[in-house]
């Protein structure tokens, strides 16, 4: 028989040093920390690279200046890796984010660096700009963060839906990038290309459908190996700079010399990175999506504190504004490997390869087609995180299908069309140069004005086609037939307990319509009560799935259990059932951990059948509060202070 010391033994042992670490902060074995952060600096090395090739380019640089800018990219790049990975203090959101220059700041870059008149010079003006640009980033990341309410579902789903389609065309460029010139169109050349391309894509499906455990979770790094082995064999894959390059090589800060500060300079780099604080956003809401881990205002803002100080830094050691890399995002997704070590481990090695330039131009060996097939696996999985994000959000409510429609044909607009961008003056190309930039500001704007301004552009409520906004007078004059369309989803729509608690209008505010259905399930007669238990599915049964029990446990982040994992939830469901003739009922986002829910489960069975009746009535009185906070707009009028209004999301 289990004992109540028994019981706060296994509780205080699940607390203690053998508790579940999160994957996220799992500290894996060096082997494969190594390998799987070495697989995200090969699926990072060749946009790490373009940025300062183009800008070196443009600006008309030497050789030497351009390898050295290259050299002080991959550089700072796992400085800034290992910063917003590993974190301290407030700064750097401690997930398996690795960090990259931005691409939304090339064009700006290029008219920085010319309108001071090119070579060293303009790029001394780029650099001033960019210390100047990584401070403010620093200093403005937790005003920026408390615009967090204004980043729901329907605005990250679109925002990681968007970065996903449109990362979809850079894999496409680097499959027929050796056929660029005058017979990029030639079939021979692109058939060459697209077989090595489809080979590299096809070996990491084949791994990750035949292999299980370490081997599924290097598939891309594979992939690469075994696709690069094969264009070395055939002649397509070369290795030309390895023998001149020299064996150790650093960056010293200011390089280039002392930056110069130009104010128009500074105001266009500020712009860029208010974009990048946008897209930064979108890649951490994406990356806690995979990683399963709920993100709140302060990791916003710790994220964007490590994009100032990675920027700032970047100024110093003679490299660009950085960001977080939503292409890596997609290889979290992939691999399922969520350690930020493993990102910290490649920030190490890009250390490396930063200070050895010989180990870099084997890296730079790489065929691009080779790049573009493992990119193309990728860049997709972050399109599917933000369809998973999506479908959280209610399409039964018409404005989040236009915040959605609108901001991904937008975003896609100019991903087709990039020459779009050139209609618009050149302050303005910032914006309508990249469909990311556009879609992302596209979907905040229209979430604002549908769902933010105004009393008649209220959220959908429930039973209330068109998104009217119900305030309190509203619910006082409501019938009943409308009172439980609007708030039946709080009690598994038990139609004693609406009863109940409509019989207690009025409501003087928001705390007595809690307390209404508060007091309605608690005083019920023992049959109804028994009913509302029974209205309420067993944990992890098939009747679970698409109820709101189902979206509780989702939104707590409970979703995720492997097979066995399952299987202990239905061995306990059916235990306790048997027990007690009723389901075992638990409030999802009071609990960490499944773990959690068997540990308190098990020990719930020591209880007599009064003691378990009363429990799980108080666990759907914690269920309806949760519902509730999220139907009800200010639904703690003490706390918020604000004149009472209900907004209802979906009942």
């Amino acid at each position: 028989m289990t004992t109540l010391a028994d019981t706060n033994k296994a509780a205080n042992a699940a607390d203690g040093p053998t508790a579940r670490i999160h994957p996220v902060d799992e500290v894996l074995p060096l082997p494969k920390l190594a390998a799987y952060g070495f697989q995200h600096v090969l699926a990072f090395y060749a946009g790490a690279v373009l940025v300062p090739i183009i800008v070196a380019g443009a600006l008309g640089l030497s050789s030497e200046q351009l390898i050295h800018l290259i050299n002080a990219d991959l550089f700072t790049c796992g400085i800034a890796s290992i910063i917003q990975s590993v974190g301290f203090w407030k700064i750097g959101v401690r997930l398996p984010l690795l960090q990259g220059v931005t691409f939304t700041a090339v064009s700006p870059m290029i008219a920085i660096g010319m309108a001071a008149g090119g070579g060293t010079t303009g790029l001394l003006s780029i650099y001033g700009s960019v210390l100047a640009a990584g401070v403010f980033t620093f200093l403005v990341a937790p005003y920026f963060a408390r615009l967090v309410r204004f980043f729901p579902p329907v605005v990250t789903g679109s925002v990681i839906l968007i970065i996903g389609i449109a990362l979809l065309p850079v894999a496409a460029a680097d499959i027929v990038e050796s056929g660029k010139g005058p017979m990029a169109m030639q079939t021979p050349v692109l058939m060459e290309n697209l077989a090595y391309a489809f080979f590299t894509l096809g070996i990491i499906v084949l791994i990750q459908r035949f292999f299980t455990g370490f081997m599924q979770t290097v598939a891309v790094l594979l992939g690469l190996v075994i696709g690069t082995g094969l264009a070395w064999f055939l002649g397509k894959a070369n290795f030309p700079h390895v023998a001149d390059a020299s064996w150790l090589g650093y960056t010293t800060p200011f390089y280039f010399g002392i930056p110069t500060f130009s104010i128009t300079a500074i105001l266009s780099m500020i712009v860029v990175m208010i974009i990048t604080m946008v897209e930064t956003t979108g890649d951490v809401y994406a990356t806690g999506e995979i990683v399963k881990k709920r993100i709140q205002e302060e990791d916003i803002g710790r994220a964007i504190r490590a994009d100032g100080l990675a920027t700032f830094i970047g100024g110093v050691l003679n490299s660009f504004p950085y960001t977080c890399f939503a292409e890596n995002v997609g290889l979290v997704r992939l691999t399922q490997v969520k350690s930020r070590w493993v990102v910290a481990t490649a920030g190490v090695i890009m250390i490396i390869l930063g200070s050895l330039p010989k180990a870099a131009a084997i890296v730079d060996g790489i065929p691009m087609c080779v790049l573009g097939g493992a990119a193309l696996a990728m860049f997709a999985t972050v399109a599917v995180v933000g369809i998973q994000t999506l479908s959280k959000v209610d399409f039964n409510n018409h404005n989040n299908i236009v915040i959605v429609s609108t901001s991904v044909g937008l975003g896609m607009l100019v991903t087709a069309q990039p020459f779009v961008g050139n209609a618009f003056p050149e302050w303005a190309q910032i914006i309508f140069g990249s469909g990311i930039t556009l879609g992302a500001l596209t979907a905040i704007g229209l979430n604002v004005v549908f769902n933010h301004i105004g009393a008649g552009h209220g959220a959908h409520v429930a039973g209330r086609p068109g998104g009217k906004l119900v305030t309190l007078a509203d619910v006082n004059a409501m019938s009943p037939a409308e009172f439980g369309a609007t708030f039946g989803g709080l009690v598994e729509n038990s139609p004693w307990v609406l009863e109940r608690a409509y019989a207690m209008k009025p409501f003087a505010d928001t705390l007595a319509l809690r307390s209404a259905f508060h007091d309605a399930l608690l005083t019920g007669a023992p049959d109804q009560q028994l009913q509302l238990l029974n209205s309420f599915p067993d944990l992890g049964s098939d009747a679970e799935a698409g109820t709101h029990y189902m979206q509780d446990h989702v939104q707590a982040g409970l979703d995720v259990l492997d097979h066995d994992e399952r299987n202990d939830v239905h061995d306990l469901a059916v235990a306790y059932r048997k027990q007690f003739g009723f389901p075992l009922i638990v409030c999802a986002p009071e609990v960490e951990r499944y773990e959690r829910v068997l540990e308190t489960g098990w020990s719930r069975m020591a209880n007599s059948p009064a003691v378990e009746r009363a429990s799980g009535l108080i666990e759907i009185a914690k269920i309806a509060n949760h519902r509730f906070d999220k139907l009800v707009a200010n639904a703690n009028p003490i706390a918020s202070a604000q004149v009472p209004r209900f907004i209802a999301r979906a009942a």
